[in-house]
Parts: structure tokens; sequence; C-alpha cells
């Protein structure tokens, strides 16, 4: 019988003395502070600086190949190989480095709060914030029901160790590598906390569509009557923001899977982007910021009040913290099949509609698009908006092809009957830099009324360039707003930009052979 080096090594270092299992929030803020790694705000959350990265280094995460494992992930500029050899090498350094710490946190969590779709999670860290991020954001076994049914998974996190780019073939100082034969997430080199959540959900990806279960990169809630909706959107498109909303239970703020059964969220937490928090915008989240909440990357002023308008340091700030932490929340965090999925989108352009009503040939389209303007402070070196097409709108994540994702979305789709719309939360009136940003409280008049079902009735008016169904009218938004070409000073400049859109998503969509003429017939009326 052959030995497991690997196994061998993890093991030992679980079981030496330095090793902290299962801390509460309690001992992993006070072991942050007296380590100095981290501190108080006044209202007690902990806040952390993530040093030189405060987004995701996309460029930096790579996948073992492995055969038998890896034959049929989607390679390229988001799935980039590394070999074995190197991945063994970098994870005996962590390891190595992990039994030289003086301390080093470690936990039993998990992902899916489904239980027949449920992988079990071992987070090792060398930071006890990071511990504390893992608590707060992955599920806890102890308070779920039902045994796990997937194989685990086990995370190690060290910071401290940083790669040879031109030795190990990383593209940079840290490295993200998973690893789906030796069931492991390999960490190292940045301090951002993120690099966790979404390598699991990367994992997630992978492993439940072989199940018959669909993973998204979506918030989702539901009302008093048990109808769902799902958000699906990048990073700083509105997905946290919108679905905690009043009136409506909480299932998640990220990540999902769709079921024979239903929806269920993949987390136990939120991850909030916080620049430029609002009590008043944004009442559930900014509460949630309180004792066991993680800031990253947020300011504290003379006061130790989180300045949440600095930008000094990155427009990325983010707020971790237990679902249980929004009063609305659902406990478990699953639900029944969604009545009404919305795309949303940050159109940096400003000539998308706010809100759109698509068919299934534009849904599909638009899907398989995932298009959005990449914000500022969502990954490294982005300074300003960028447009971006991420198929599934969640690229960054999705090892297996995109037209696999959105085959099973179709599906669940037609055969649930459920009401797709494209919002759009960017600009309006003008590009980024000329017009303004969409009012939050008009995004949520029209999300409450396509919630509702108020706008699948109303009379609409057909984009001649996009195709769209624009609605006419919607409670408690101006007329005007609705239609984007009435925004701008100058229609000539509209008509200019948004044909310049049409023509990208044409292009865009080149990328995708073998799609259905009916999927091709969503796309944008222009040519």
């Amino acid at each position: 019988m052959s030995i497991d080096h690997g196994r061998l090594a993890l093991d030992t270092l679980l079981r030496s003395p330095h090793v902290y299992h299962q801390l509460s929030t309690a001992r992993l803020v006070e072991e942050s502070i007296i380590r100095g790694e981290a501190a108080l705000s006044e209202e007690g959350a902990l806040t952390a600086q993530t040093g030189e990265y405060t987004g995701r280094s996309p460029k930096e995460r790579f996948l073992v190949e492995e055969p038998g494992f890896t034959d049929h992930i989607d390679w390229g500029e988001v799935n980039r190989p590394i070999s074995s050899s190197t991945f063994h090498h970098l994870k005996q350094r962590v390891l190595d480095y992990l039994s030289s710490c003086s301390a080093v946190y470690t936990r039993e969590a998990a992902a899916g709060a489904d239980p027949n779709h449920r992988m079990p999670l071992t987070v090792v860290n060398e930071f006890a914030w990071h511990q504390l991020f893992a608590r707060q954001l992955f599920l806890r076994p102890e308070e779920e029901e039902g045994e796990a049914s997937m194989e685990g998974f086990t995370i190690l996190s060290a910071p401290g160790v940083e790669a040879d780019p031109d030795k190990d073939g990383t593209g940079g100082r840290a490295f993200i590598l998973i690893s789906f034969s030796e069931r492991t997430i390999l960490i190292g080199g940045t301090s951002y906390a993120g690099e966790m959540k979404k390598a699991v959900f990367s994992v997630m990806n992978e492993l439940l569509p072989p199940e018959g279960v669909l993973p998204m990169h979506c918030s989702a809630n539901v009302d008093d009557h048990g109808r769902s909706a799902l958000f699906f959107g990048l990073s700083g498109t509105g997905k946290t923001t919108l679905s905690a909303s009043p009136g409506r239970a909480l299932i998640g703020d990220d990540e999902h899977g769709w079921s024979n059964n239903g929806i269920f969220n993949v987390e136990g937490g939120c991850y909030a982007k916080c620049i430029d928090l609002d009590p008043v915008q944004e009442p559930d989240i900014y509460q949630a910021v309180k004792f066991g909440a993680v800031l990253e990357n947020v300011q504290l002023d003379s006061q130790g009040r989180p300045d949440y308008k600095d930008k000094s340091r990155t427009e990325n700030t983010r707020a971790a913290y237990p679902l249980t932490f929004i009063p609305s929340a659902v406990q478990p965090s699953t639900a029944g099949h969604p009545e009404v999925i919305l795309f949303l989108t940050a159109d940096a352009t400003g000539v998308l509609p706010p809100i759109s009503r698509l068919n299934r040939s534009q849904a599909m389209y638009h899907f398989l698009s995932g298009y959005t303007s990449k914000l500022a402070g969502t990954e490294r070196g982005v300074t300003q908006p960028e447009p971006v097409f991420s198929p599934c709108f969640g690229s960054p994540f999705l090892p297996r092809a995109p037209q696999e994702y959105a085959s099973m979305l179709g599906e669940k789709m037609e055969q649930h009957d459920t009401a797709v719309y494209l919002v759009n939360t960017g600009w309006t009136g003008g590009p980024y830099g000329t017009g303004s940003r969409m009012k939050l409280s008009f995004t949520r008049a029209m999300v409450e009324a396509a919630l509702a079902g108020s706008l699948s009735h109303t009379a609409v008016i057909t984009d001649d360039i996009f195709g769209f169904d624009i609605p006419a009218s919607c409670p408690d938004v101006p007329a005007e707003i609705l239609q984007p070409r009435l925004m701008w000073d100058n229609t000539a400049d509209y008509e200019k930009a948004a044909k310049k859109l049409a023509s990208d998503f044409h292009h865009n969509f080149t990328r995708f052979r073998d799609v259905s003429t009916d999927i091709l017939h969503g796309g944008p009326l222009y040519r």
C-alpha cells in the first residue's frame, strides 16, 4: 500500500500543539488583535488590511492538470493549467511554513445548505482574522441539518509563502491552486480573504453539474409566499444590495445551486462591498457591521468609526458577516424554484435600459454574454470601469464550458416558467464620466415591480437597436428614466454608443460555436 505523504504531513500539522481548532468568534477576534493582524472599530467589527492584494488575482489562479480529473476542463485564459509537480512543491512549502508558525488556525466547515449537495471543508489559516472570515462565510456543520453527501476539500492558506514566478510558472508571487485529485485548495502570497470563498465556488462549479445541480453566481431572496428570485451579476452590479430587500427574506448574496428540489445557498455568510455604504440606502448591510463582522481595507477615522467613503486603499472595501446578522435571512438557506430571474449589469456606456423584459432567446443570449463593466477595485489593476463579457455572469469561476451551464439554465427556466429581466444598475444620461449612476431608489422600485409581477403585463416599447421590450411605465420611476435615449443630451451620441455596444455583443458571441439559431435570434437587432 502506497503512503500518501501529503495527507500524512497535513495530519501531522493538524495534531501540532500550535494549531488552534474551532475557535469561537470572540477568541478569533482576540487572537487577531493580540497578534497585530487587525483592530476593532467603534461598532466592534474587526478591521484588517490585505496589503498589496486588495482584490482577486485571476491571473494567479490555476487548476492542476490531473488526467481523469481535469480532462474536460475549458482550458484558456480563465482556467490556466499548472503541473502536478509544481502543486506538490508549493504544497510542501506551505505545510513546512505553517509547521514553523507560532500559531495556526483551523476549523471544520462546509459549502452547500442542501445536505444532498453539501461539501465538507477543512480550513487551515496562517492568520486568525482569515479564520474568522472562514467562520463567518462558510457553513457551520454543527448548525446545519443532515449529513454532507460530497467528499470534502481542504483549504491551506499561507499568505507568508510566496511563489517564484520564474521557477514555479505562476503569474506572480501569489498563487491560488486547485487540485481535484487531492481535493485541496492552496493559497499563498496574498492576504485577500476573498480568494478562499471564490476558490470554493470554483470547486462547486465543477462538482455540482454532474449531480444535476446548476451552480450560479447570483444572490437570492424569497417573499412571504415562498416565491423566490435570483439576481445574477458580477461583483459591483448590486447582487448583495438588491437581494437584501425590505419585505423579502434573504437566502444568500453571492453563490447558489439550483437542484431538482429548488435553490440553496452555497455559503453561510455575506461578503458585501461597502464603499459609500449608507444606513438609509442599505440598512441591513450597515447594521450587520458589528462584533463578529470582518471589514477588509476599510479605513477608520480618528474616532475609530469606519469611513466608508475613504478609497485611499481601494474601492473594493468589504464587509464579511454571517447570514444570521441579516434579520430577514432564512434558515436553512433554501427555497423553491425561482419565479423571477434578474440579470444585473453595471453598463458604463450608459445605453442599456434600466430594466428590460427578456424572452427565452434573449435570456439565453444574455446569460451566455454576461455583459457588464468591471468596476474599480474588484480586481487588481482595475481603477475605472472596463467593459467585460463574462459568460454566465461568472466566467472567472467556471471550470466547465459556459454552454454546459447555459444549457442547464435554459432547461430549468423552461421547466419552471421563469420570467427573466435585464437590469442596468450602471450609468444613464451618458457614459461613465459624463452620465450619472442609476439611482438605487429607482432600481429598487423597478426590481420590486418585476418581482411583484406588475411588469409582466404592462405596455412595452421595443428598443430598435437591442430588441429589448422596455416597460413604458413603472411605479415610482419617472417614465423618461426607462428610455435611455431620452436621458442623453445628444441623441446622435446615444445612437453611436448604442450601436457600438450592439456590435461588441455580436463580436463577443463569435466565441460560442454550435449554439442554436434560436439563441442567436436573442441578440441585438442592429448588426
